[in-house]
């Protein structure tokens, strides 16, 4: 470790020392600019990843956290391995830009989320007390003016329950190595250091273990990911090429979801539609999802004048497209059994449940080939996920590789993506050892504790690209887009909790007269945390809410000054 500071150290540097007032201002602004386009770099090249099936379920979970813990963990490394006489005072910069790091990311950033991705609440209509509200993000209700701040909120889809849940776990090490280093600070140990190094030890264990955890089970579930999205592709292409219809592409799924209920004898067919009562043809929430991730798309290319709904002639063509052999008479009984207002336009739900008629109608009639729906895809193509709010994005090809081939465009991105994410890594750490120094020379000529100055400082440059992120997602104001915002915040703080620690630790337990001395930041880490999580329990976290949580980081200074 010293040899690389050393090695680092050789490149042209400003001492902080032999500079003014002024000249220290400015290196902090640039070292946090260079930071700041270090992170920046790291961001846009993990986003690049998105476009590689095999890589996008793990750049939200794994890529953006890890790497975005970079520039704190750099931080704290260069802090602790300088001269042993100032290692403990250099330490605080470090354990103030994890601290720092850690509560500023799940307040105001999470706030600010909040806030940008906000929109109506109702009442849950699957609450008969009405005391539930849900965000409501179909269609154009998604208007805020004249709301209160307990009206307008996001809601807190399971995914972001699972990851604080998974973020409170990741909090162990602080209780392991806390307590013990408590203990013995209170029997007047004159060595602490030493005292605490067994301690030290099974806490980075924990905390490695933990980081290991966290990283398979976001690859365990990347690799479904990529097998969903490959299952769709193939769904699609089957359907494109007339290889299998409508029916035939979804009725063994659906049956497999219904248990054979809702299906219609052989002789029965569409006509038998239009008899049936209408709770025989309204499918099961599972299945109107899984319906929607494949027919959303389709329904917005059809519906070109954007009213939320189609006429007769779109519904025909959307049938003609899916291969589906259906005559007018028939379409025509369809039509008028789903048009229920007579307006000769049918809403997005309709259309699914028209759909969904149309498959459970004509399954036995539809002969799907040999590889059927059923062989090709599984039942775990049933488990595809949806965006509950029917709303489905895309990442958007570079212009500059958007001509070549898929294979030729696949190559390119992962040369670009990783170029720029090395050249951001190699800058975070050429240049978080000068950084280390410019704060402890702040915190001298300020007559301040080091830990101050990071704690309050070192996030803004060193987290800036996550901030961006996730006010940029939360934005979009989609169920899916506050998901992934919430999520790179929620992941951050977990990577802090075992990466940036396992580095922590492993300077204890390796480098002599080094102590665990931080009682305060540790109490203040874990109540924001545990805040968070309270938080996360609700259906929907309100723009009330949204002030609560911002309010928590002046408080958190207070209680660790």
């Amino acid at each position: 470790l010293k040899k690389l500071k050393r090695g680092l150290s050789m490149f042209p540097s400003i001492e902080p020392g032999d500079t003014g007032f002024t000249g220290l201002i400015w290196l902090f602004a640039t070292y946090g600019y260079v930071l700041f386009r270090a992170s920046d770099l790291i961001s846009e090249g993990s986003e690049l990843l998105l476009l590689i099936p095999s890589w996008a379920g793990l750049v939200g979970g794994v890529v953006l956290p890890l790497l975005g813990a970079v520039p704190d963990g750099a931080i704290m490394l260069f802090s602790g391995i300088g001269d042993i006489s100032t290692a403990q005072e250099s330490l605080s910069v470090g354990v103030g830009a994890l601290a720092g790091s850690t509560i500023m990311l799940l307040t105001i950033p999470w706030a600010l989320s909040i806030l940008a991705g906000r929109v109506s609440l109702q009442d849950d209509p699957n609450d008969p007390s009405g005391n539930s509200k849900i965000a409501n993000y179909r269609g154009k209700a998604k208007g805020i003016q004249g709301k209160k701040l307990n009206e307008t909120g996001v809601s807190v889809t399971k995914e972001i329950r699972h990851g604080s849940f998974i973020m409170i776990l990741t909090t162990a090490p602080y209780f392991l190595i806390q307590i013990p280093a408590s203990i013995i600070k209170s029997r007047g140990s004159d060595n602490l250091g030493s005292d605490e190094k067994v301690w030290a030890f099974l806490s980075l264990l924990v905390s490695v273990t933990g980081f290991v955890m966290y990283l398979q089970i976001h690859i365990k579930a990347s690799r479904q990911d990529e097998q969903k999205y490959r299952r769709m592709e193939v769904m699609k292409e089957l359907l494109q090429a007339g290889k299998v219809s409508l029916g035939g592409a979804f009725h063994n799924i659906i049956e497999a979801y219904d248990d054979g209920h809702n299906q219609s004898s052989p002789r029965e067919g569409y006509e038998s539609i239009s008899r049936g009562s209408d709770d025989k043809y309204i499918p099961s929430k599972k299945v109107e999802e899984y319906l929607k991730s494949v027919l959303t798309p389709t329904f917005q290319r059809l519906d070109k004048d954007q009213s939320d709904g189609l006429d007769r002639s779109e519904v025909k063509v959307f049938l003609s497209d899916f291969h589906e052999a259906i005559s007018d008479d028939e379409l025509d009984t369809l039509y008028t059994k789903y048009d229920k207002d007579g307006s000769n336009n049918i809403s997005y739900d309709e259309f699914v449940h028209l759909c969904y008629a149309i498959v459970i109608g004509a399954g036995s009639k539809t002969t799907p080939p040999s590889n059927n729906a059923e062989d090709r895809f599984g039942s775990a193509a049933a488990a595809t996920v949806t965006d509950e709010d029917g709303e489905e994005e895309e990442e958007e090809i570079p212009e500059d590789i958007a001509d070549l081939k898929p294979e030729e465009q696949q190559a390119a991105i992962k040369k670009k993506a990783f170029t720029m994410l090395g050249v951001g890594t190699f800058m975070v750490l050429l240049f978080s050892d000068p950084m280390v120094d410019v704060m402890q020379e702040i915190a001298v000529r300020a007559d301040i504790s080091p830990f101050y100055v990071s704690f309050i400082l070192a996030p803004l440059a060193s987290n800036a690209s996550e901030v961006l992120a996730s006010q940029y997602y939360a934005s979009k104001k989609t169920k899916k887009t506050i998901t992934v915002s919430l999520s790179t915040l929620q992941g951050a703080a977990a990577m802090n909790n075992t990466f940036c620690l396992s580095i922590f630790f492993g300077l204890i337990c390796f480098r002599n007269g080094l102590a665990w001395q931080y009682t305060a930041e540790t109490i203040a880490i874990v109540l924001v945390q545990f805040a968070i999580y309270y938080f996360t329990r609700k259906s929907v976290m309100t723009s009330a809410d949204a002030i609560k949580i911002m309010c928590i980081f002046p408080l958190s200074i207070v209680l660790v000054a």
